[in-house]
């Protein structure tokens, strides 16, 4: 793998290796087949979200507060699946299982920081169902489009301070034992536990992490569709109530998609055990099929999406025609 550079001061000896061995999918039969799977996934998820992102900055009845965060949340997908399965092709396909020790830390905040935008996006358009269902005649005053961008302004700078401490301390960690990480990126928990020193606090770090991106965005989008419901309850004519769950079910199945694999992996991880191979699988199909799903679902279950692509395309088709009798009245 690779040699270790050694710095020692007060009889205690740092260890901070050049580069960190990435063993991932090494042992997993036939992988070659899941790395063609990847790159599919990976076309679908550029495609997918760049076209929901095309259809949102081109349809003006989208340029709403809820489609600037759908937006986000599309932009939020193609960064983290392109910070991530890229580097996982180019890794074990084509060999390339070395990464220096600055650039697995750097990919590791940019993995992170990305999949905790996509959490953080998922509970702000858990906010705007809440608002639009239990407030609606207060709703164009609450979630108005400045207000949408400042919530995820603060997302980003909160996510990207977090992350920058959350991943700086790592750098405190002497890796003496092994540079090899058993995960199929620079993941926290496998680089953690090659410290050779105290790394009681970088533990805590991952739990807090844990806490606030896995576990408390799924509460609180919970607890707001409860608020929905005892709202839903109280609306007295049943085709305006099944108009308004309409509203939220492209929503719900997002986190559904979202949230319950990650849990689930994480439940089982800590209950039964599972071998290396399936839990790297499994891992990394949570974090890269709901990029790939979140456009899908939304262009399907969105009336207003589909109705907005439904006008693009007979713009284009009367542009189209208006052109063609143009160069035809020309020639004549």
């Amino acid at each position: 793998m690779s040699s270790m550079q050694s710095d020692s001061s007060a009889n205690v000896t740092f260890v901070r290796p050049a580069t960190f061995f990435l063993n991932g999918f090494s042992n997993v039969p036939h992988a070659k087949y899941y790395y063609v799977f990847l790159a599919l996934v990976y076309f679908v998820t550029v495609l997918g979200n760049s076209f929901i992102m095309c259809i949102i900055y081109l349809a003006r009845r989208l340029h709403t507060a809820k489609y600037i965060a759908v937006f986000h949340l599309a932009l939020s997908d193609l960064c983290g699946s392109s910070v991530l399965i890229p580097k996982i092709i180019d890794t074990f396909l084509f060999g390339h299982h070395d990464i220096s020790y600055e650039v697995c830390f750097v990919s590791m905040f940019f993995v992170y920081h990305f999949m905790n935008l996509q959490s953080l996006t998922l509970l702000v358009l858990a906010y705007d169902r809440l608002v639009a269902i239990c407030f609606p005649l207060q709703y164009h005053a609450i979630v108005t489009k400045p207000a949408t961008l400042l919530i995820i302004g603060v997302m980003w700078i909160v996510s990207m301070a977090y992350f920058s401490v959350h991943v700086g301390l790592l750098t405190r960690l002497s890796i003496c034992s092994s540079n090899v990480v058993n995960s199929y990126f620079c993941d926290y928990g496998p680089v953690c536990r090659l410290a050779c020193n105290d790394n009681s606090l970088n533990l805590l770090m991952g739990k807090i992490c844990f806490g606030f991106l896995i576990c408390l965005p799924p509460v609180l989008i919970i607890i707001s569709y409860f608020c929905i419901f005892l709202a839903l309850l109280k609306i007295a004519h049943g085709v305006d109530r099944i108009k308004a769950i309409k509203t939220c079910t492209s929503h719900l199945i997002l986190v559904a998609v979202f949230y319950l694999p990650i849990l689930s992996n994480n439940i089982a991880a800590a209950t039964t055990p599972i071998h290396p191979n399936a839990r790297i699988i499994n891992n990394s199909l949570t974090q890269i099929i709901p990029p790939m799903l979140n456009p899908i679902i939304y262009t399907l279950k969105t009336e207003e999406v589909m109705q907005s692509i439904k006008e693009l395309y007979k713009r284009s088709k009367v542009n189209t025609t208006s052109e063609k009798i143009m160069k035809f009245s020309v020639r004549n």
